[in-house]
């Protein structure tokens, strides 16, 4: 039996050719039964294949709540698949069979709520350490057990999906990988990279974005809030702050990154605190990224 899976693309309308690029590598998958949907994030989609839902937000509600809003609209329709893929928009498929390996490689691994390719740039070799999913990147080609998440292109189980309720829309955009992956190995799963299965990205920086630093800093502050033991919370933002402050001597954004955790904490108890339990604790240490890192 195909196995069928509900995908989610967000668009701004900023970049019709690469949307268009993705959008026909995504279209041209083998062994699956796909239902699209894309989201306009505070604009009409203009790059739609044919037969997708779309979904219209007034304003761009950030990239978390875009994507529920788009795996919302996918879960109202009629028979919603077992599986969520989430894409970026700019994001190509290498080979036509990625989505059928990356399903099969779930059902390989069935404690695994989350499985995700190796992403490169277009040149298929070159793999930024933030777009490894695990403290040691040296070899990003070495498939294994995740404890965070590379947000632009992952399949999530549905079911695992809903019992977290999904992503934390208040992040709006940065760490929110990081607070859903905390939130699925809370509930009892695992992630899993499928390294041997590759997409190709943009070899953009995140820090071309303006808002960059300061909602980095911030969503570090709320993720540790939602997420972790109350005595871990210091020594996470502790460990941070020190890395932050070593990556401001070198790439600068100190001013918007302090900024930013005294805007996180200041605004964490608006945040749904639903703490792991020390057990989870070292079941992420034991995977080989203690949370505090």
């Amino acid at each position: 039996m195909r196995p069928s899976i509900d995908v989610v693309l967000l668009t701004m309308n900023d970049r019709p050719e690469e949307e268009k690029a993705a959008q026909k590598t995504l279209l041209a998958q083998e062994g699956v039964d796909l239902r699209i949907c894309v989201v306009g994030n505070g604009c009409t989609p203009e790059v739609v294949p044919e037969g997708a839902l779309t979904v219209v937000l007034e304003h761009n509600v950030g990239i978390p709540g875009g994507r529920n809003a788009g795996a919302r609209a996918l879960a109202a329709a009629e028979r919603p698949a077992d599986w969520l893929f989430f894409q970026d928009n700019d994001a190509e498929f290498t080979n036509p069979n990625t989505l059928a390996q990356l399903v099969a490689e779930a059902d390989q691994h069935p404690g695994a709520a989350y499985v995700q390719p190796r992403l490169t740039g277009p040149d298929d070799t070159t793999t930024p350490r933030r777009w490894v999913p695990r403290l040691r990147a040296g070899d990003p080609g070495r498939p294994g057990t995740i404890t965070s998440m590379t947000e632009g292109v992952v399949l999530v189980r549905r079911d695992a999906f809903e019992q977290v309720h999904g992503w934390c829309d208040e992040l709006f955009l940065y760490h929110e990988g990081f607070d859903l992956s905390w939130r699925l190995w809370a509930c009892g799963y695992t992630g899993w990279y499928a390294a041997g299965l590759r997409m190709h990205h943009p070899l953009t920086s995140p820090s071309r974005h303006a808002l960059f630093y300061r909602l980095a800093a911030r969503n570090r502050v709320w993720v540790a809030y939602r997420n972790l033991p109350a005595p871990l919370i210091p020594v996470y933002l502790a460990v941070w702050t020190a890395v932050t402050a070593v990556r401001a001597v070198r790439g600068g954004g100190a001013r918007e990154s302090w900024r930013g955790f005294r805007e996180g904490w200041a605004g964490r108890r608006v945040q749904e605190r639903r703490p792991m339990s020390w057990r989870t604790v070292w079941r992420l240490t034991a995977a080989g990224r203690p949370p505090v890192l």
